[in-house]
């Protein structure tokens, strides 16, 4: 199977598992930021979608010519459900876990922590075969109480736990959608063929 790191191009190793932000976290800490070419290549997205999601709000405003690490995870975040959700419902459900993407304040959790648990529970779904309701359920609440120290807003980790299965189910909904693509491909080649 071929798998990748959601939301980018970049193919999975051990070494994801955990941080799966930590592939990138490098490369934008020695280059000050990603370009908007390299945001491209990392995430498969053109140009002018990326710079369509900050003019909608749905990401910060860039300061310069270079993407921040704030940016890029916001963007990793939206990629990973853009195939299975509405991109304005998107944007909905980051903004009922963190408020407005310009302050933090009110965040309940760091955009790439969320990244980063979320990553985490899609390859133990995907290892364990575990995409059912309550295995994803069970994931979640495990996954969140061994990071509480992480989430600042204790009072709303309700909402972050909900969000987190929507995420989830939206992704394997991404997963199942592409893979029956696939199938209907070969199938409407072998009609055509006849």
């Amino acid at each position: 199977m071929n798998r990748y790191i959601p939301g980018t191009t970049l193919k999975f190793s051990e070494q994801a598992r955990d941080e799966a932000f930590s592939i990138v976290s490098p490369v934008l800490d020695a280059t000050g930021g990603l370009t908007l070419s390299q945001l491209s290549k990392l995430t498969g997205l053109t140009g002018s979608t990326i710079q369509n999601w900050i003019k909608r709000g749905w990401v910060a405003s860039t300061q310069g010519k270079k993407y921040s690490r704030k940016q890029v995870i916001r963007i990793l975040l939206i990629n990973v459900l853009r195939d299975s959700m509405k991109l304005d419902d998107i944007a909905k459900l980051m903004e009922y876990v963190n408020g407005d993407v310009e302050d933090t304040s009110d965040d309940i959790i760091d955009d790439d922590v969320w990244y980063n648990i979320l990553c985490r529970i899609i390859f133990t779904a995907e290892d364990e075969g575990a995409f059912d309701t309550n295995s994803v359920k069970k994931l979640i609440s495990r996954e969140l109480e061994q990071c509480t120290h992480e989430i600042h807003i204790r009072s709303d980790e309700y909402k972050l736990h909900n969000a987190m299965f929507v995420m989830i189910m939206a992704y394997r909904s991404a997963c199942l959608k592409a893979e029956m693509d696939k199938v209907l491909t070969i199938v409407l080649d072998e009609m055509q063929n006849k």
